[in-house]
């Protein structure tokens, strides 16, 4: 019956409901909106007990070292398990983190060991939630609706984790750090239920065909050193990530600090990333078409020079934070482009049940540098500046221009099949 999932476990074939596509977005746009006020609240909580860049970096490197010690083992659990379900579980395990928190702030006790430990739990709910929600596309919506798809989800996330999120996590910690708490729990709960009205089958791999986890790893990482254009891939995005890091990690207390920014003056400045990645998914499609997806991924690496550039070379001065929110719109605009063409590169040439596996494999080598980069950032700001810190981290992006323009030659790109034809 039409509308129906497919009978081949995990794949679409036969076309969902559309609805199966709205949810998808409801629970991005809600869920990115709780991490976006998350990633504001936490580090400004953060400068309320301590000003060393190092301390408040650790709240990124909490945030992201879970990507580094525990991708690989939640990837396997993504192709064996439900994905819904793990998705939905990761937003309780976020509910009660924030719950933790509010009471510590509300009692007071609220200090940099408490803060580290909320990270740390909604670190490792991110990896299983993003592990989950980028496998789980090929069972939720046909192919010929992938890339559409793919460009919506991109811009929720910009919108509602930039643009909407950051200020509106600034306006909320500036009513009170619980009001700010309370408003992510309840946003995390609304993703939950979105959740639970998706229609088909989210297990991808049967029973009887699982074997020993390290197996299951070993297979994954297999098929990403292999295959050359996703190899390459990941070893540039590496890079790139750790850029984003780095900047994410030393923003939040060089706005308050040296550019003087309020808390919601910095909430605005995030909005410009925001606002950059909500036009990249308008753009990305006559891009593509218009120079192609190689060019048009070439982009970001142009952005996020920009991003971590331009604080390196102007004054520490409030005046400086126009070109800067101007250099992070432009990354957001690369950051779109990338993130859509990489997202449909992958559904493309990785097998449904090994993209668990995959996207952790993948993610361990890039996103695994997210809190290494974070480490380095707030070591460089303590020890020898601001400037020093973004400077090393665009110089590494500029290397990586003749990186890409060497190993993502046009003809990699081959073996992508071309879009079907979508309806929007």
């Amino acid at each position: 019956m039409a509308g129906e999932p497919s009978t081949v476990v995990g794949v679409a074939e036969v076309v969902p409901p559309r609805r199966n596509e709205w949810l998808l977005v409801g629970f991005t746009g809600t869920t990115n909106t709780a991490d976006a006020v998350m990633r504001v609240a936490l580090p400004l909580l953060a400068t309320r007990v301590t000003e060393s860049p190092a301390l408040v970096a650790a709240v990124s490197i909490m945030l992201s070292l879970p990507w580094l010690v525990t991708a690989l083992h939640i990837g396997v659990m993504v192709d064996r398990r439900d994905r819904r379900v793990l998705m939905a579980g990761a937003e309780v395990a976020r509910m009660v983190a924030i719950g933790g928190l509010a009471l510590a702030v509300v009692f007071g006790v609220a200090g940099l060991v408490v803060i580290y430990a909320v990270a740390l739990v909604l670190g490792v709910a991110e990896v299983v939630a993003q592990l989950s929600a980028a496998s789980i596309i090929p069972a939720a919506v046909p192919r010929a609706r992938w890339q559409t798809v793919n460009a919506r989800l991109t811009g929720t996330e910009y919108v509602s984790f930039s643009f909407v999120g950051a200020p509106i996590g600034g306006f909320l910690v500036a009513a009170g750090f619980a009001v700010a708490l309370g408003a992510t729990g309840a946003a995390y709960l609304v993703g939950a239920l979105l959740l639970t009205m998706l229609v088909g089958n989210f297990t991808a791999a049967p029973a009887k065909e699982r074997r020993p986890a390290g197996v299951e790893i070993r297979e994954g990482l297999r098929f990403l050193l292999a295959h050359r254009l996703l190899r390459s891939m990941a070893l540039l995005i590496t890079v790139m990530a750790g850029c984003w890091s780095a900047w994410y990690a030393l923003i939040p207390v060089y706005a308050v600090g040296p550019l003087g920014l309020t808390a919601q003056q910095y909430g605005f400045l995030l909005t410009c990333l925001g606002a950059g990645g909500v036009l990249g998914t308008v753009l990305v499609g006559p891009v593509n078409r218009l120079i192609g997806r190689r060019w048009s991924m070439f982009v970001d690496i142009i952005g996020t020079a920009l991003m971590v550039g331009i604080p390196a070379v102007l004054p520490s001065a409030p005046g400086s934070a126009w070109p800067i929110g101007v250099a992070a719109f432009a990354a957001g605009i690369g950051g779109t482009m990338w993130t859509v063409n990489s997202r449909v590169i992958t559904q493309s040439l990785v097998p449904n049940e090994m993209l668990g596996r995959f996207n952790a494999a993948s993610r361990l080598i890039s996103w695994g540098m997210l809190p290494v980069a974070a480490a380095v950032a707030g070591g460089l700001a303590q020890l020898f500046g601001y400037r020093v810190a973004f400077g090393l981290f665009a110089v590494l992006c500029l290397v990586l221009v003749f990186l890409f323009l060497r190993v993502i030659t046009p003809g990699m790109l081959d073996e992508v099949d071309a879009p079907a034809e979508e309806s929007v």
